[in-house]
């Protein structure tokens, strides 16, 4: 299943990029998220970062007549690869989200563009696969909902975040 979306930032697209790199906006993000345990890294390869955690997450959040198939918990494995900025100062990477013990995937591509009023837009657009026979298509619906859960609260964080800079 496809999936498109879009944040807008009211700052410019280096703030943006410093934030998303921040440790202490990963931690806020991952505690909003209702992680059960967590840990993140983030690595600096010149003006590139990849930023990947690992989330042990609660099943409340996956459709009850899945949850026999995921156990108590989720281990969730989200990368977050940034190249460093193209010369007008956008960027592009790469997404990759693996839940351990689970037939779904996620793999998408994000940017950083220039946004109204001097912010900055950070764009999604990936796919959804679940690979479980008779069920994939639900599955996928599901997650797709759980994908934009996620990005309205990486919104809100990043909010705060960038209003308390």
């Amino acid at each position: 299943m496809r999936f498109d979306a879009t944040i807008d930032y009211p700052a410019d697209m280096d703030t943006v990029a410093a934030m998303l790199a921040d440790e202490e906006f990963v931690r806020r993000k991952i505690a909003a998220s209702g992680a059960l345990d967590s840990t993140q890294e983030v690595i600096w390869e010149g003006e590139a970062f990849t930023v990947t955690t690992r989330r042990q997450m609660p099943t409340d959040q996956v459709p009850s007549s899945f949850r026999s198939l995921v156990g108590q918990s989720l281990d969730v494995r989200l990368v977050e690869a940034w190249q460093a900025p193209h010369p007008d100062r956008t960027r592009t990477g790469t997404l990759s989200l693996d839940i351990a013990g689970a037939p779904v995937r996620v793999i998408g591509r994000m940017s950083l563009q220039p946004g109204p009023d001097g912010g900055t837009v950070q764009s999604f657009s990936g796919d959804i696969t679940a690979s479980v026979p008779f069920f994939g298509k639900p599955i996928e619906k599901a997650a797709a909902g759980a994908v934009d859960q996620v990005l309205a609260v990486e919104r809100s964080i990043g909010l705060d975040f960038l209003a308390g800079r």
